[in-house]
Order: structure tokens, then sequence, then C-alpha cells
């Protein structure tokens, strides 16, 4: 592909960098978009996957079609189905209306996949019939559909492991790894790292009206090693964060050291401990902390429901023959309300110690955040590390919007 229309697509695209791997993934994307092949783009999470799909469907016959991002993780199991294929009316408790799914809305057009390995297996065998013979069927239906759509999907995991576990199947893998495109990880591109930050810095420094921060010679070169766990997503929010924060509009190692975690283990950025002994102590106990006071408003929330129930028992035992058991009831509901005051009362020192006016709706925000940043955005490792569904945890993730900030 002529180099010059390889600049022109970055530029449009807004895609940094002339990393030999980058421009390799571009080639194939342009070279493929005139085809109607399925395509699977891999690669770390937050490398930037979402712009290749984008590049696709502009430079295919299909460009006047629609173009339908799914992020096949963020939705939940049960409702998948309905999201992609449509559902007839009284399909299913609150299928009030018929629905048009994503692939019937985009006939003519282009879907992407992201995150296609969390698919569930039934819903996979679905879009195994799409890909082959153009084809599904609506939840609650028997009636065939077609529709012609290009299929681009993308994933952060290693699919040969999930197939090897069972949990992606084979064939699938291959209709959809009909071209191949890998993006590379940022720790890969060293020599677009200086470039992506500048490009960073100028739009933060015109969206916020205040001066460009800049780099000294020193940071360069400590951004430049740095193993970049969260890639370009990673560097994008850290200088963000080095733009809003600092007053200094030069940036030396030590600012750097204040935002830059140490491992995969860190912590956010913008609460990382200075560097002293003393400050690492306090951040380990105000990690534990968190954890505590996390755990404790589930648990309140969950004695919360039981006295509720316990309560709505005791008053709808007004016969005789039920008194004996209300008194009972009465009594477990007094037991547990002390049971809660008491544990609220032992936290509440640990509260004080974390913050005096930090609300637990903030405490829980924190720790979605800090498990989603520990594993560079993979939910189902943050849900396991969280120890809550999956389902929970996305619902959390909307309910504070941090789907937003993750996009």
């Amino acid at each position: 592909m002529d180099k010059k229309i390889i600049q022109q697509v970055k530029q449009q695209f807004e895609i940094i960098g002339n990393n030999e791997q980058l421009l390799r993934a571009l080639d194939v994307a342009m070279q493929v978009a005139s085809t109607d092949l399925s395509v699977l783009i891999t690669g770390e999470s937050g490398v930037g996957k979402e712009s290749f799909p984008k590049i696709i469907h502009k430079f295919s016959t299909r460009k006047h079609g629609q173009y339908i991002p799914v992020n096949c993780g963020a939705i939940p199991e049960g409702t998948i189905d309905s999201e992609l294929f449509g559902h007839e009316k009284g399909a299913f408790t609150g299928a009030i209306n018929e629905r048009k799914g994503y692939f019937e809305q985009a006939n003519g057009g282009t879907i992407f996949l992201d995150e296609v390995g969390e698919l569930p297996l039934s819903t996979q065998a679905r879009l195994l019939r799409v890909l082959e013979a153009g084809e599904f069927i609506k939840v609650g239906s028997s009636t065939v559909h077609r529709t012609d759509v290009r299929i681009v999907a993308a994933t952060n995991a290693k699919l040969n492991s999930a197939i090897a576990d069972g949990r992606f199947r084979e064939d699938l893998f291959y209709r959809l790894n009909t071209v191949p495109i890998t993006v590379p990880p940022l720790r890969d591109r060293s020599s677009d790292i200086i470039l992506l930050f500048r490009k960073f810095a100028t739009d933060f420094a015109q969206r916020y009206r205040m001066p460009t921060i800049q780099l000294t010679e020193e940071a360069k070169q400590q951004l430049v090693k740095y193993s970049w766990p969260g890639n370009v997503r990673q560097l994008k929010n850290i200088t963000e964060q080095i733009s809003i924060i600092e007053e200094e509009r030069e940036v030396t190692p030590a600012v750097l050291e204040r935002y830059l975690p140490t491992n995969e283990e860190s912590h956010l950025p913008a609460l990382r401990a200075s560097g002293s002994s003393s400050n690492k102590t306090f951040e380990s106990e105000r990690e534990i902390l968190y954890q505590v006071l996390f755990d404790m408003r589930r648990d309140m929330l969950s004695m919360s429901r039981e006295v509720a129930d316990l309560k709505k028992m005791v008053h709808d035992g007004n016969t005789h023959e039920h008194a004996s058991e209300s008194k009972e009831v009465a009594h477990s509901s007094k037991t547990i309300l002390l049971s809660s005051a008491k544990e609220e009362e032992h936290y509440q020192e640990a509260a004080e110690y974390v913050e005096e006016s930090l609300a637990l709706d903030e405490v829980e925000k924190e720790m979605i955040c800090r498990a989603l940043t520990k594993h560079h955005g993979k939910r189902k490792q943050a849900a396991n590390d969280l120890n809550i569904s999956e389902r929970t945890l996305y619902r959390k993730i909307k309910e504070y919007g941090l789907d937003k900030t993750m996009s």
C-alpha cells in the first residue's frame, strides 16, 4: 500500500506512530477492506483495536451501510442473543414488543464484535450460522431470517487457550480468523511513545485551556523505558492526569514517579505513594481499609434486605396461628439489627482513617476502578478479584458511568 495513503488514513483516524508492526496492521486493514472476508483483530487491552474495524468499514463497499460496534463482554449472558439477533413479542418476560437485533439492523453494513471471546457458547453457535449461511433466528421464533453483514471481531484474550478449555468454538475461530490483524502493544512501539504523549498533551491543553505540558529529556527516557501494561489508553489517561493536576508545565522524572505504577499490582496512578517507606506503609494499610469497607458495604446491603424481609413477615403475621412464629422472627430481626449496628461501629474507625467524608459509594467505585486498572480492563479477572459476579460488575460499571471513561 502507498505510504502516502497510509499517512492519510492515520490522519483521518487519528492514529499516531510509525512503528513497523503498526503500519503493517494498517496496510492489512486497507488491503482487506474491499473484500467481504471476516477479520479478527487481536491485541492487548488499550492498544487501539477499535480503530481498525472503522477503517475497514470506511474503505469497503459497505461504507454507506450501518456500522454497529458491539461490546460482547458488557452484555449480560441472558440478553445477548436478543441484542444480537432480536426477539419476538412475548418471547420472555418483559418482551412486550418485537425487537430487531443488530444483525437485522446492520443488513448491508458492518458489525464490530469487540471482546468476542466473552460470547457464551450458545451465542457462538448462532454466530457461526450467520457466518456460514447468512441466517439467524430471533429469540422466541422459528422463522429463519437472512442478513448480509460483514463481521469484524476483536479480542484481547488468547482464543487458543479458550478453545483448549472448551470456552470457545474452534470452528467459529477459523471462520472469524480468515484475515488476522495483530495490533502491537505500546512497549513494542518505543519510538511512538513520545509522539503519542505530545499529541495527548496538546489535545488536553486545548480542551482545558491551559499551557501544554512538556517532558524533560530524562522524563522522555523514563516514559520509553516503562512497560505500559495499559498501553495507549494508560498513556492517554496519565497525560490527562498530569495536565490537570500538576501546576508546573515541565514534567520531570520525579513528577512521572507519582503517576507511573511500578508494577502490574500497583494502584491507580493519582493515588500512588510518593516514595518514602512511611507513605508506602500508609498506602498498604489504606488498601486494606478500602477492601474492608467494600466488603462491609456488600454485607450491610445483604443484611438490610434480610431485615426488610423479616419485618414484612412480622407485619404479615397477624393471625393467632402465626403469633409464636412472628415473635421468633421479630427476635431474629432484632438480633440481626444489633449485629449490623455492632459491625457498623466496628468499621467506623477504619472509615474515618481513610477519609472522614468518604462515602461507601465512592469506596465501591474506587475499588472497581482499581481492580479494572490492575487487570488492564479484563472484567472477568476484576470481578474475581472483587469477589462479585461478572454481571454485578457490569451493572456497577454502568451505574457509576465507568463504561464511558474506559471507552
